[in-house]
């Protein structure tokens, strides 16, 4: 057995998203299992080197699970030539900077969404990526998730013979931080300092939308900000600048029309915090972020509309459940794996800041058609 170790630095991993998914249950996860079997004796073994601000978290992450290397100093790790790749977790206005010195660094890059604050930026970096002969990455990883899976497994498939229509529910409450702590960290509610969530999921509707349905062509939108005011970390009350609902309709490639709403102003009333319903002549779907259920032509009911009478059928007792036929591992480690296998060997890999970029692209478009109150053409792309 050969274990090729990639050293990696990880910037960002003191926050929710970068500890857990990307540090606790993808990079440590794959140290546990013995590292990443290729299947012909090779064993890609990573090895996290910690990247941050704060040295009492850095090191108190280090100490609890037991590992070597973190530091404050990120140009003193960009310099060590035993470094192989940059991750970049970080809030999304400190992203494009540190990502512009580790491709001036000759590292290889993994980073989150969005890619930076605006196109202009996203593209510099695809381009000076590009120039610089090394492997990127962006992370796309509800493509990895069950449901969605599934729902990829439904349309390689031909179940829904002409899709017509996608309709997406994003959300849930996020308390204001006065009477309870809010569950998000309070940047994402200030312009000026990168939040909103049209910048944060109109990334992903993009990439999803993209892989599993067609380019995205026009996108129309309203942004809002339901809730004015709210109470930070420390409790001290702050004007929400950033918008906390986005309602976007999006015609893609061949006709299909979608419709995601994005809030963290609506309580939970379905299966999932996220679900996807796809309609199509042949069959209809509904996925979510492990589940999916299907109704096909043949098994569709025939619901009469009738008001003075309740309701007759049992409508949800109706679909069917999608069996998983596989074992699921968790999202972001099923990505943290094609890229480092993309990294050790160039396997394929499709992921890039280019494809990052798009994201980017729809997200200003989005905010841009909200303060026009327009509808706006998607050009594609190029570097």
């Amino acid at each position: 057995m050969t274990r090729t170790t990639v050293r990696i630095a990880m910037n960002g991993v003191t926050g929710r998203m970068g500890y857990r998914q990307h540090l606790v249950r993808s990079i440590l996860a794959l140290r546990e299992q013995g590292g990443l079997d290729l299947g012909d004796g090779t064993v890609i073994w990573p090895e996290p080197v910690l990247v941050g601000r704060a040295e009492h978290k850095l090191r108190a992450i280090a100490e609890r699970h037991g590992l070597d290397h973190w530091s404050t100093d990120l140009d003193a790790v960009l310099a060590d030539d035993d470094i192989d790749i940059y991750f970049d977790a970080q809030v999304t206005a400190a992203r494009e900077e540190a990502v512009k010195r580790a491709i001036a660094a000759g590292k290889h890059l993994y980073v989150e969404k969005p890619t930076a604050t605006d196109l202009a930026g996203a593209l510099d970096l695809a381009r000076l990526a590009r120039d610089a002969g090394i492997k990127h990455g962006v992370v796309q990883d509800k493509l990895f998730l069950p449901g969605l899976r599934k729902l990829r497994r439904l349309v390689e498939g031909g179940f829904f013979g002409r899709v017509l229509s996608v309709r997406g529910e994003f959300g849930y409450w996020v308390f204001e931080g006065d009477w309870q702590e809010a569950q998000r960290p309070s940047w994402n509610y200030r312009a000026e300092d990168g939040g909103g969530i049209a910048a944060d999921m109109f990334p992903h509707w993009e990439y999803v939308l993209h892989e599993l349905f067609g380019p995205v062509r026009s996108v129309q939108a309203h942004v809002t900000t339901h809730i004015p005011r709210r109470w930070d970390e420390s409790g001290a009350g702050y004007d929400a600048t950033a918008d906390d609902a986005a309602y976007g309709i999006f015609e893609l490639a061949g006709g299909i029309v979608a419709q995601i709403n994005s809030s963290w102003a609506v309580r939970v009333h379905r299966d999932e915090l996220v679900e996807f319903q796809v309609d199509g002549t042949e069959g209809s779907a509904v996925a979510g972020l492990r589940g999916c259920r299907v109704q096909h032509r043949a098994g569709t009911p025939k619901p009469v509309w009738n008001p003075d009478i309740p309701a007759t059928e049992p409508f949800r007792a109706q679909w069917q459940e999608v069996p998983d036929n596989d074992d699921f591992d968790n999202g972001f480690k099923a990505q943290w794996e094609l890229f480092l296998r993309h990294v050790v060997r160039d396997e394929p890999w499709r992921w890039d800041l280019a494809a990052g970029a798009r994201g980017v692209q729809l997200a200003e478009l989005g905010l841009r058609s909200s303060a026009e109150g327009s509808r706006l053409d998607v050009p594609e792309l190029t570097l």
